[in-house]
């Protein structure tokens, strides 16, 4: 319980010495983590539990859904949704399948432009921090000359502290960002195929 307490206060005392800037980075790196995971699990889900491209075009000829027990993935949502917007006429399902191609490749790039922005956003709020932190700095100097270094130091660590958090939010999550974007590149090239494939079917 003690040691909590330490790292509790150290990190308190972390926050403090950032100043008022670090109350927006802090902010920005829950949100950006929230729909980094949103993203990562959803994701996941999609990969899991695919089926092959010829049992997808069996349940679009049958006009069956996938059982949801078996098949999760990024093939069995298509299928269903294709479903859902299908009316029996073939020119309209032809069309219904590109449409669910883009309403699906839509779907994937959620969320990702959000984190993107906050990603990029963390350092120029780490910038800010630099800026007020040296303006104090300055204000001091001007005020006390160089005879109060403890009071030049807390503008100086102020500075400092605001750069570091804002590239330590802003790394990882560019990181992530080119990740995830990727994963999404991938699911939708893989839609555009299935929805080629299955015009066969329809």
């Amino acid at each position: 319980m003690n040691v909590l307490w330490r790292q509790f206060a150290m990190i308190r005392d972390y926050l403090d010495t950032g100043g008022i800037v670090m109350v927006p980075l802090l902010a920005v790196s829950l949100i950006m983590w929230v729909l980094i995971i949103n993203r990562a699990f959803f994701f996941r889900r999609l990969h899991r539990r695919n089926m092959p491209r010829e049992k997808a075009g069996h349940f679009v000829r049958s006009a069956q859904p996938p059982p949801f027990r078996q098949y999760r993935g990024i093939t069995a949502m298509f299928v269903t949704e294709f479903l859902a917007r299908r009316t029996g006429e073939r020119r309209q399902d032809r069309r219904a399948l590109d449409e669910t191609v883009m309403t699906l490749s839509l779907s994937l790039d959620r969320y990702l432009a959000m984190i993107g922005v906050l990603a990029r956003v963390a350092p120029l709020l780490g910038l800010l921090g630099t800026i007020i932190g040296m303006m104090r700095t300055f204000t001091i100097i001007s005020v006390f000359g160089t005879g109060n270094p403890k009071a030049m130091a807390a503008g100086i660590s102020e500075a400092l502290i605001t750069t570091q958090t804002g590239l330590l939010v802003a790394i990882p999550g560019l990181y992530m960002y080119g990740f995830l974007s990727r994963r999404a590149d991938n699911l939708k090239h893989r839609l555009a195929s299935l929805g080629i494939y299955l015009k066969r079917y329809v």
